[in-house]
């Protein structure tokens, strides 16, 4: 009994190096794992930020295109002498002035 127990210690102390050595690895790498996490959480790659700048254009887009259907309306009223069309007309026309320039225009394909 006495010549096993030198045996199982020294097989014990070797099959715990690995479970040790794994673990003071991971203690040691902590540190830089959380640091690399929090900079990608803060940072926006350029796909990222492409798309969201493709939404918010695509909200003015259709926003735009709301204004000028209301437009088209408020513009028949008016004409036909409703005055609060006409009113309203003009805060349409004012607000499309505001959001027009803000929509890149599309290039000629010729």
């Amino acid at each position: 009994m006495r010549r096993i127990a030198p045996v199982v210690a020294i097989c014990s102390a070797l099959a715990l190096s690995g479970c040790l050595a794994k673990t003071a690895l991971d203690v040691v790498t902590a540190p830089v794992k959380v640091a690399s996490k929090a900079v990608d959480l803060a940072t926006t790659s350029q796909s990222e930020a492409d798309e969201k700048r493709g939404r918010e254009l695509r909200k003015r887009e259709e926003r735009l295109g709301k204004l000028d259907r209301q437009r088209e309306k408020l513009s028949r009223q008016c004409a036909d002498g409703d005055q609060s069309s006409c009113r309203d007309l003009e805060a349409i026309e004012a607000e499309i002035a505001v959001l027009a320039p803000t929509i890149p225009v599309e290039a000629d394909p010729r």
